[in-house]
């Protein structure tokens, strides 16, 4: 393909689009266009304007851009494939309006009862995750958090380059207090509180994203070589850009955890947890039952503490939620434990061991493998 006439059309459409206008991500038909193009692309910016609006998805070796649904580009045979971008939100519970409020334990320290319930305390005598790497591709962080202060390392903002990824919805910040929480004489304790936390926002206000941020966060993930990605989200749609990153961090080594979804469906999940190169994670209630609002089936390795969580939420304060958002935040710090004693386990070997050392949930009703609850104390003692 002709790379700078390709470029030059794609900075006039990008010149006639307008707010109402939908991103879209532009596949090459083989890498060798790609990396032509990525090049092409360098030289061409400083002179044509818009053509700084694209964003390079090197994890997938493809384009992302806002575009007009007749684009011309799409009418050019062969060169490009060129699809409509998706929407894909965080999985979330909605619960009272008026659940924020400050620590219930005021004056002292609080381990939120999922953080006891996998036996995550028992496990702090080997391990509290040091130095583990979590990119928690979310809505961001309150870097402000007392909790958090000392968990959090460089991040990014993917809806703004040039702005820290400050939280302005909670979920992430919430997230992040599972992980890794370090309440010293107040406020709470994550299960891994001394592991680093890289805020990576691709989720606005709302807690909706595009799927090419998401790709754009997984890719930043690898590219800063974290150990750990925790993706609270999903859709009901296979996408093939998603699951291409998602293979692509997979094999590089980095472990992904995410989250099953809240439709209380028995036989199916949400991508990404769909993926088998994913950790999928379902919600358990106090009572070590699956939830009721969690989806389930054969594809979920793992459940964890999902109902009425208590964390670390905006401008300091505390929020219950419930979800497998927060069931997948338990399991990324049982990892986080994990790599802390063994830096070298590989993406499958840690879902075998949380899969082969999860507790039961109920009584069996057949030989037949079923997922049970994570326990990080046996999970580091398989360790052995």
């Amino acid at each position: 393909m002709d790379t700078a006439t390709f470029l030059h059309l794609l900075n006039e459409e990008i010149s006639l689009t307008t707010r109402s206008d939908k991103k879209h991500v532009i596949h090459f038909p083989s890498t060798k266009d790609y990396y032509a193009c990525r090049s092409q692309l360098k030289r061409m910016k400083s002179s044509h304007t818009h053509l700084s609006k694209v964003r390079d998805l090197g994890i997938i070796h493809a384009f992302s851009c806002t575009l007009r649904a007749d684009s011309k580009l799409k009418a050019i045979s062969g060169a490009t494939v060129i699809k409509e971008d998706t929407r894909i939100t965080v999985h979330r519970v909605l619960g009272k309006k008026n659940t924020v409020r400050r620590a219930i334990f005021a004056g002292s320290q609080t381990i939120p009862w999922g953080v006891n319930q996998i036996d995550a305390p028992e496990a702090w005598g080997k391990s509290v995750g040091q130095s583990v790497r979590i990119g928690v591709i979310d809505t961001g962080i309150d870097y402000n958090h007392p909790d958090l202060r000392t968990s959090i390392a460089r991040g990014v903002n993917l809806l703004n380059r040039s702005m820290l990824p400050y939280d302005d919805n909670g979920h992430g910040t919430h997230i992040a207090g599972t992980i890794a929480a370090t309440g010293r004489h107040t406020g709470i304790v994550g299960v891994a509180p001394r592991a680093i936390i890289h805020p990576v926002k691709a989720f606005d206000y709302n807690g909706s994203a595009y799927v090419s941020d998401i790709i754009a966060g997984i890719d930043w993930c690898v590219q800063n070589d974290l150990d750990v990605i925790n993706m609270s989200f999903g859709m009901k749609t296979y996408n093939r850009s998603l699951e291409q990153a998602v293979m692509n961090a997979y094999f590089k080594g980095k472990v992904i955890v995410a989250s099953s979804g809240n439709d209380g469906k028995r036989k199916t999940v949400d991508y990404p947890a769909r993926f088998p190169q994913v950790v999928s994670v379902g919600a358990t209630t106090r009572l070590g039952k699956i939830a009721p609002f969690s989806n389930r089936g054969k594809q979920i390795d793992v459940y964890a503490p999902g109902e009425r969580i208590y964390s670390s939420w905006l401008h300091g304060k505390y929020n219950e939620l419930s979800g497998t958002s927060m069931a997948t935040a338990h399991v990324s710090g049982v990892i986080a434990l994990m790599l802390s004693i063994k830096p070298s386990l590989g993406p499958l070997q840690i879902k075998n061991i949380l899969r082969r050392c999860a507790s039961n949930l109920g009584k069996r009703e057949s030989l037949r493998w079923r997922p049970g609850q994570i326990n990080a104390r046996r999970a580091l003692s398989a360790l052995k």
